[in-house]
């Protein structure tokens, strides 16, 4: 029997293990915006009243002059679109069998995660 055909404990692992890293940054990432999206909602239901001035004042926090709000914010949304990347990436690979078709696929799935993350940095920075 070959080495290539050993299965069981004595299995011959090979590869470059690709999905490791995607498998962990799912997950960091997903840990990421659970954290964030509890923080919100916390600083929503401890606020008096909900109006533009208390939306606001949550992305604008700041610890001396460290701006935390837009920070986390930032890092939320960041972590939203490589979630997302990976995600609609390993969708486009299993059921588009096309290459021209899903690297077009995965080109304008890119384009578009850039689009807006440049769309959020242009709102949230400028609070």
């Amino acid at each position: 029997m070959a080495n290539r055909e050993r299965i069981g404990a004595n299995r011959l692992v090979v590869g470059a293990h690709y999905g490791t890293l995607d498998f962990l940054a799912q997950r960091v990432t997903a840990v990421i915006m659970a954290i964030y999206t509890v923080v919100i909602i916390g600083g929503i239901l401890f606020s008096s009243e909900l109006n533009f001035e208390t939306w606001r004042g949550l992305f604008s926090f700041t610890v001396g002059s460290l701006p935390l709000g837009q920070l986390l914010a930032t890092l939320f949304f960041l972590s939203l679109s490589w979630h997302a990347w990976i995600g609609v990436r390993d969708i486009w690979m299993d059921y588009v069998k096309p290459a021209g078709l899903r690297l077009l696929l995965q080109v304008l799935t890119l384009l578009w995660l850039v689009a807006s993350v440049v769309f959020f940095a242009k709102i949230i920075w400028s609070l």
